[in-house]
């Protein structure tokens, strides 16, 4: 049975959580009173769609269906999570949770994405206050991991629920062990905050300088180290202690204003606007969060790829995807030997896009690259096999383009084995994305001694689960345009 969030606030937050949970596979109810909620959200929903699949190599679940409801009480009635993001003000906080507790399932999450306030102000008054517990993302919801979770005495036994189902849609659940204001992360960006008002109000940095000192320099090793690893490299061999003591005493001079907060008077308010305007006023806000998103893909893809920092995250996601998806690990795991088998279910990446906006022509052959993989992993050519000296190499290769693939758009490849004997393996690939084809690929393949790295036999174990395939899908017609390998002609 499908599972049910409901969701408080349509604004930029809101709209990123129903974003998150819709297309982790909930369903998910909206309320929110302003008119423009709905197209608001459809909005962030056409970034997230283009954006969140692409971080993954197998497909998300199937989406959940979207509902924008008139009262409070339609929406929360029968939800597994509910989520308040209404604007911060503690007293409309406090009148949104006793009609929301009058009308949910007392077993229901009631997470808060106030920066602002401590879960024992928002449980003050409540009637089930171990339901209330802070959920502090960020922006965009849909595609960063972290969500700071903070509770009280009373919600330590609905923690660790919380973290299971924050894991379960994508994302990182850091638990602060004490109640403070503005929890963690927000208090290290009102300290750079506050600085770059400082530097602004003194003259010594324009809007942009600061931006560029930032994006240039230290958030590029923030986005993978974070702050005392980073330091920790920079103390040497010696590691954080040199650091410490090279370094510390420096926290003793007069550099920062932190503990003052300059006067935000028009002129420096106009100031600032008239600079950040003139920074990147040239681009709509939904331009910009179409680059943001673009960029924060391809950045936490790199980290997927060491699986290191957000992209660890996205790799344990993509495990369980692949676990619960229709992609075979094993020939055991192929319910119909029969038919080409399914060897690829993504979506396309932002980053795998060209200039025409459509997928480009050395994607076309990644994707039947890995589709190629997947059936060697199938037949029993996997890690361990090619641990021990044995893999197939790509002899030659023919793609052939039919229609275009945008990004987000999902792709599946299923693939056929035209040859399975002796050092041989002819592989047909056809790309769908629904019914519509898109490409073909095939792949002619030589197995290769690793030692020696010249043709072999395969081990028995591949060479028999290979001729089983090969031998089940002799019966299906021969694909349009198989037989352009030079190794079949």
């Amino acid at each position: 049975m499908t599972q049910v969030a409901a969701i408080i606030g349509g604004g930029v937050i809101g709209g990123g959580w129903a974003a998150r949970f819709l297309l982790a596979g909930w369903d998910v109810r909206v309320f929110d009173p302003d008119p423009e909620a709905e197209r608001k959200i459809s909005e962030v929903l056409d970034n997230a769609r283009a954006a969140l699949p692409g971080l993954y190599d197998q497909a998300l679940p199937v989406e959940g269906a979207l509902t924008f409801h008139d009262t409070l009480g339609e929406a929360v009635a029968g939800a597994k999570w509910i989520q308040e993001s209404v604007p911060e003000r503690l007293e409309l906080k406090h009148k949104v949770y006793q009609t929301v507790q009058s009308e949910c399932a007392a077993d229901a999450v009631i997470g808060s994405s106030t920066s602002g306030f401590k879960p024992s102000e928002l449980q003050e008054g409540a009637v089930r206050p171990e339901q209330i517990v802070v959920c502090h993302p960020f922006n965009p919801v849909y595609l960063l991991p972290l969500v700071e979770v903070v509770g009280t005495a009373k919600t330590a036994g609905r923690v660790p629920e919380v973290e299971a189902i924050l894991r379960s849609i994508g994302m990182f659940p850091l638990v602060v062990r004490k109640e403070i204001d503005a929890h963690i992360a927000d208090r290290f960006l009102e300290a750079v905050w506050r600085e770059a008002l400082w530097l602004i109000k003194d003259g010594i940095a324009t809007t942009e300088e600061i931006d560029e000192a930032i994006r240039m320099g230290f958030g590029l090793r923030w986005a993978q180290m974070g702050l005392f690893e980073t330091y920790r490299i920079a103390g040497g061999e010696a590691g954080m202690r040199h650091f410490i003591e090279q370094f510390g005493p420096c926290l003793a001079w007069p550099w920062t204003k932190l503990m003052d907060v300059p006067e935000l008077t028009e002129t420096l308010i106009d100031q600032i606007a008239g600079q950040s305007d003139a920074q990147s006023g040239q681009y709509s806000i939904r331009e910009l969060e179409r680059h943001r998103d673009a960029n924060l893909v391809g950045m936490m893809r790199s980290l997927k790829a060491r699986d290191w920092g957000a992209g660890a995250v996205l790799n344990a996601v993509e495990a369980d995807l692949g676990k619960a998806g229709g992609v075979a690990a094993t020939l055991d795991e192929v319910g119909d030997l029969s038919s080409p088998v399914l060897t690829v279910d993504r979506a396309v990446p932002l980053d795998w896009t060209d200039y025409n906006g459509h997928m480009n022509e050395a994607r076309y052959l990644q994707a039947f690259g890995d589709a190629t993989d997947r059936l060697m992993q199938i037949v029993g050519c996997d890690a361990a096999y090619i641990a021990e000296g044995g893999s197939y190499f790509t002899a030659e290769t023919h793609i052939r383009h039919v229609d275009e693939a945008h990004a987000g758009a999902r792709i599946q490849v299923r693939t056929q084995v035209l040859l399975g004997a002796g050092k041989k393996m002819h592989l047909f690939h056809t790309m769908y994305e629904g019914d519509r084809l898109l490409a073909t690929g095939e792949h002619m393949l030589i197995h290769v001694s690793l030692e020696t790295r010249r043709a072999s036999a395969p081990g028995p174990l591949v060479a028999e689960a290979l001729a089983r395939l090969a031998q089940a899908h002799v019966a299906l017609q021969t694909p349009e345009g198989a037989g352009a390998a030079v190794g079949v002609r």
